[in-house]
């Protein structure tokens, strides 16, 4: 008797065998061999890997939503506390970031989290359209600082040692700010995101609110 599979189990799977292998290492035919099935067997799920990778990220993204608790009214504190999250749930996985990013959605569990957060922006005087802006902005910061921080290790799920700073130090041993310049950018991850959200708040706050 062939054994039963459905979306859900094979997402799961993926972001299960996701921390062994990573992103390149992940085929839907590696994913087969975990769950014991043929890999055709997949094909009446997902037509090819960015189909399941869309799934996988709207997985991630119903199970950030689930942790989702009363936003603060005040927006700044709202956003704040949506990055953390959206940075924690993606940190995850390996190569979390690089899953949910450029994804397409495979439901509208994104519609509720993203209504609530873009309601606390408009009753704090956001228009909508600068709403949305300012949601995005802070989104694509974030993302974008996960991939890196995930590039650069050491990864939470994946481990590993992370960027070696003496050999790059000996690399540009002739430009000196560029060399202090590492210590910020590869070391200390949490402060160094939280640093810069606190700049694209502040950014937001002066170009985005308001008339």
């Amino acid at each position: 008797m062939a054994k039963k599979i459905d979306r859900a189990l094979v997402a799961d799977t993926a972001l299960r065998l996701l921390n062994e292998v990573g992103l390149e290492g992940l085929t839907l035919r590696a994913i087969a061999k975990e769950l014991d099935v043929k890999a055709p067997a997949l094909y009446w799920h997902f037509k090819d890997k960015q189909a399941l990778l869309d799934e996988m990220a709207t997985e991630i993204l119903r199970r950030m939503s689930a942790d989702l608790d009363e936003l603060p009214t005040r927006w700044q504190d709202a956003v704040t506390t949506a990055m953390r999250g959206l940075r924690a749930h993606l940190l995850r996985y390996r190569d979390g970031a690089k899953v949910y990013s450029g994804t397409h959605f495979t439901d509208t569990s994104y519609a509720d989290p993203m209504e609530r957060n873009l309601r606390v922006l408009t009753n704090e005087g956001f228009t909508p359209a600068r709403a949305a802006r300012a949601w995005f902005t802070a989104t694509s910061y974030t993302i974008g600082y996960v991939i890196e921080e995930q590039a650069m290790g050491p990864d939470p799920a994946g481990g590993g040692e992370g960027y070696d700073l003496a050999a790059r130090a000996e690399r540009l041993a002739a430009y000196p700010l560029a060399v202090a310049a590492g210590e910020a950018m590869f070391r200390d991850h949490d402060r160094g995101f939280e640093e810069g959200l606190a700049a694209i708040i502040a950014g937001i706050d002066v170009t985005l609110r308001g008339p």
